[in-house]
């Protein structure tokens, strides 16, 4: 009895085999008739891979400054404005000299290998629930613009097919083929010897607070910004300081600065994510610490643009009101795509805070 059914469901079996994989008369030798050939124009529309050589570059050509625009309107609300990344989205910005520290921030500028890799991607992938929605020249202009973000080309800069295999990222000799031996295992009976007899930490990632905490005290990453709030008969004193000491400032003095200091503060986390409040302390902008009163695009180890280069602005209360307002219109060609800040009592309080960083 058992055997017939064995022999029954073999058969069964067969013929399914025959039915999907075996030629019908109706069909060559070879052919299964299963679907068509695709068609030259349906290869062609997924053929869009783009390699470090430059193969697979489209026609089309885009501009730093038309790049700013669409990343505003199609990238910003997760990466930000300047590739800073909001909440959990990637930063694509910044991160030079961090790979070996204890936090790498892994951007096109630090990290990546290949342009050809963001310009691939950002075509099958991006904006975020709506891909493959880009022009060619919509895909150069973004590519430009995140370049510009890096301080890898100027805010002049045309990329195109033809320039594009020119320029190359920073960390791209860090990438190496690996010729390691082949560590596939052969043999069921591997051993491993010269075992230690336990196990010991002897680092910790404490970045993401993923080890095991073996009762060690954890430093801090960086030294934090230091806040101190203290109540008197007036009102609490905010205190501002880094390493190298800084200056009580308090809401009785605000109004000296013709806004509120502690509001400013507030309304400034707008800002932080691109502008640091500490003396040397770097971000994707210059730091806001001691600006008040100095000429703008003075500091040190920064790339300004040219027009923040050639404005020839002191950073007072007029300046930094029309700019604040709306950075792009008082300053055409600025880096800052910030939108601005509407109320006029946000901007006093704004620069009161800035008023206040200082040595």
């Amino acid at each position: 009895m058992l055997k017939s059914v064995n022999m029954q469901i073999l058969a069964f079996v067969i013929s399914i085999i025959s039915i999907v994989f075996l030629p019908s008369n109706s069909y060559a030798v070879g052919k299964y008739g299963l679907g068509r050939v695709a068609l030259d124009e349906e290869i062609s529309a997924w053929d869009t891979d783009v390699r470090p050589d430059g193969q697979g570059l489209p026609e089309g050509e885009g501009t730093v400054i038309q790049g700013e625009g669409l990343f505003a309107d199609k990238c910003a609300s997760c990466h930000g404005d300047f590739g800073e990344g909001t909440d959990r989205w990637p930063v694509l910005a910044g991160g030079r000299g961090t790979l070996k520290s204890e936090d790498p921030v892994k951007t096109v500028g630090s990290y990546w290998p290949y342009l050809s890799t963001v310009f691939d991607y950002v075509h099958r992938a991006m904006p975020y629930g709506n891909a493959r929605s880009l022009s060619n020249d919509e895909l150069y202009s973004i590519t430009a613009y995140i370049l510009y973000l890096n301080d890898l080309v100027d805010d002049e800069m045309v990329l195109n097919k033809d320039n594009f295999t020119s320029i190359r990222l920073p960390n791209e000799d860090n990438f190496i083929p690996d010729d390691r031996p082949d560590t596939l295992i052969k043999s069921a009976s591997v051993c491993m010897n010269n075992c230690k007899d336990s196990v010991e930490i002897i680092g910790h990632a404490r970045v993401i607070d993923v080890t095991p905490d073996d009762g060690r005290n954890k430093k801090p990453i960086m030294p934090a910004l230091s806040v101190a709030h203290g109540t008197n008969d007036t009102a609490d004193t905010v205190v501002v300081a880094d390493a190298t000491g800084g200056e009580a400032v308090s809401n009785a003095a605000s109004a000296d600065m013709g806004g509120d200091v502690d509001n400013g503060k507030k309304i400034f986390k707008k800002c932080a994510a691109c502008h640091a409040t500490v003396a040397g302390k770097k971000k994707i902008g210059p730091t806001m610490f001691d600006i008040y009163g100095k000429k703008a695009a003075s500091m040190e180890g920064y790339k300004y643009s040219k027009a923040m280069k050639n404005a020839d602005l002191t950073w007072d209360k007029e300046t930094l009101d029309a700019f604040l307002e709306k950075p792009r219109k008082y300053l055409k060609g600025t880096r800052m795509s910030f939108a601005g800040l509407k109320k006029q009592k946000d901007r006093d309080d704004v620069i009161a805070y800035i008023m206040s960083l200082k040595p």
